[in-house]
């Protein structure tokens, strides 16, 4: 076998791919034109379909009882298997899609390779419960500076992992529009509320973290094992609707102005096809605190932290009628969070909330120190008083019916095969 960091696969579309090459393998649920969906991983621009893999014979043992774990249902009980059998599979799937693979003109044409384009993606799992955390500081700050200009980072920021619990039924894919909402809004100088679409509709860039093998309710997960509780990572755009936030999050947090939708990307970045990416968490500004010690691990301080590049995109309706591509509207990393995934999972169970295999979790908008990094149209926008301008001459101070939005993520390193994780898109229509 050649290096990892540099094997091939008889998969040529495999080869340079900016999302989905052999060391990747994220995986999902998808269907075939006029067939029932079943579980895949993603390689260039096909699908391997798993079922048909371990029906040929080529997968055995652990990794054979992975595959059969991921049902049309969704990816729950793969997930719950925890990370040996993951690993085994992707052992198994990295040695068999090898272009140095003895069989590999056989396995070429052996049916078990669907196109991308010819399929539909589905939501890899049934999401039991979604909570959105708080974690991109930058963000923090920036929003805090909008309402609170003398005091806009709240004390217990930096002691506790913030998050709420989100609405897990209106969670979904792209393929899905985005219907713009409808609630209470108390417009500038009114003493009363009125009722009506949102004109404040946002976006927030954020990383998706899958849960795999959960807790009982009563017991937490120790931080130093809160790796071994994810199953993979996804991107997430949590939707928001500024106006109606302003009205209702006073005294108890978001509500209708975020459960109306959130949109995940459809491919499972696995913690292994990540494992090159880790990084050192940075380096907290002096003077703060360090984490209380259940949220404290120094393996953790030393790879818990991912260095991912999340870029968010807009098209416009007239940019599609012109025939134009989407505009970047930021350029953020993974970096930017305060506070690691295992720090958010521990956190999130050491009250004894059960955690189960398929529940979601977002990051927080995930924005950087610059407006070319910020991670919102709030923030870019400084709450709609500074409009943005395109580069077709359009403006924006929050969307507008027909714009659609594109996540996507990189993650690059010399020496290393770089990974994507596919879009994670979604567009805005008229309220009902």
């Amino acid at each position: 076998m050649s290096d990892a960091n540099l094997r091939r696969s008889w998969v040529t579309s495999a080869n340079g791919h900016a999302d989905f090459p052999l060391q990747n393998l994220p995986l999902g649920l998808f269907s075939p034109a006029g067939q029932a969906p079943r579980a895949g991983v993603a390689i260039g621009d096909e699908i391997l379909d798993l079922d048909a893999a371990g029906r040929a014979g080529l997968l055995e043992g652990d990794a054979l009882r992975a595959a059969q774990a991921a049902t049309r249902d969704g990816l729950n009980a793969l997930f719950a298997l925890g990370a040996g059998p993951r690993r085994a599979l992707r052992e198994a799937l990295l040695a068999l899609l090898d272009a140095d693979h003895s069989r590999a003109a056989e396995l070429a044409g052996a049916n078990l390779l669907h196109r991308q384009a010819d399929c539909r993606l589905h939501l890899p799992a049934r999401i039991g419960d979604y909570t959105d955390f708080y974690v991109g500081i930058h963000h923090a700050v920036n929003v805090g500076k909008l309402f609170r200009p003398d005091n806009p980072l709240l004390p217990n920021y930096k002691y506790v992992p913030i998050g709420y619990h989100g609405r897990a039924s209106t969670v979904g894919l792209g393929d899905v529009d985005i219907r713009r909402p409808n609630g209470q809004t108390l417009k500038p100088g009114a003493t009363e509320p009125g009722f009506g679409p949102s004109q404040r509709l946002d976006y927030e860039l954020e990383l998706g973290v899958w849960i795999g093998p959960g807790n009982a309710q009563g017991e937490s997960i120790p931080i130093a094992r809160a790796r071994d509780h994810v199953a993979g990572f996804c991107l997430l755009n949590d939707w928001s609707a500024r106006d109606l936030q302003a009205w209702e999050y006073q005294p108890l947090g978001p509500f209708l102005s975020k459960s109306f939708a959130t949109t995940v990307s459809p491919w499972v970045v696995t913690p292994e096809a990540l494992e090159p990416f880790r990084s050192a968490q940075p380096a907290r500004p002096e003077g703060d605190p360090q984490p209380l010690p259940y949220l404290y691990d120094e393996g953790d301080q030393q790879a818990g932290a991912l260095n991912i590049e999340l870029e968010v995109l807009l098209l416009t309706e007239g940019m599609r009628e012109a025939g134009l591509a989407p505009e970047r509207l930021g350029l953020s990393n993974t970096l930017n969070m305060y506070w690691t995934v295992a720090q958010m999972v521990t956190h999130h169970s050491v009250n004894g909330c059960k955690l189960q295999p398929g529940d979601l979790l977002g990051s927080g908008t995930l924005s950087g120190p610059e407006r070319s990094q910020f991670g919102s149209l709030l923030e870019i926008t400084e709450g709609g008083k500074q409009p943005l301008t395109l580069a077709n001459g359009e403006t924006r101070s929050f969307l507008q019916d027909g714009d659609e939005i594109i996540l996507r993520a990189r993650c690059v390193r010399e020496g290393h095969a770089s990974i994507g994780f596919g879009e994670c898109r979604g567009k805005v229509v008229a309220a009902g």
